[in-house]
């Protein structure tokens, strides 16, 4: 697998680095609020697991299924939800959608304002990676990784036909491999 990489983009040090940092600033922000973590699957649940330990107050955890993508390397426009997320104390609830990468931002987007028409006392998120170059809609994460270039990006969670996402670090695949 390593041999489909064309190169390095975030090292797995980088990646400890970056998610104590968001860990951090979460601790601060809901200090003495119910905080509930989101999980968008499957790609983000590295990236959650990382988080989630080194978050230094309580936090609950669920997970979400959403499907925007017709292909592999192109979003098809539509937010389908897969999983939904069903809890009867949402109002009480501040909800932090954990997310591998933004690319146009349509699925988080979409997300914060369904679970907001659920009744969340508030929604925010957190994303790994942000690819601002391919934003559709207005939209900003609350928590960033880091900002990337437009890159077909693996590991970490990120995978390509199911491939990839035990890596430990997020890398760039070749594009041989993509366009096949």
């Amino acid at each position: 697998m390593n041999n489909d990489i064309q190169s390095v983009l975030v090292s797995e040090k980088e990646l400890d680095e970056i998610v104590t940092g968001i860990a951090d600033k979460i601790s601060e922000d809901y200090r003495g609020k119910r905080l509930l973590l989101v999980c968008i699957l499957k790609g983000a649940v590295v990236f959650m697991g990382d988080l989630m330990k080194k978050i230094k107050i309580p936090v609950e955890i669920d997970f979400m299924k959403v499907s925007s993508y017709g292909n592999a390397t192109v979003t098809s426009g539509s937010v389908n939800i897969l999983l939904d997320l069903h809890r009867k104390d949402l109002a009480d609830t501040d909800i932090l959608i954990v997310e591998d990468i933004i690319d146009s931002g349509k699925t988080l987007s979409y997300l914060v304002e369904y679970l907001l028409l659920k009744g969340a006392r508030s929604v925010k998120t957190a994303t790994m990676l942000d690819k601002p170059s391919r934003r559709e809609v207005d939209f900003t994460p609350d928590y960033c990784g880091k900002t990337i270039p437009d890159e077909f990006v693996v590991g970490y969670g990120l995978d390509f036909a199911e491939k990839y996402r035990a890596l430990p670090y997020i890398g760039i695949l070749k594009p041989e491999v993509y366009e096949k």
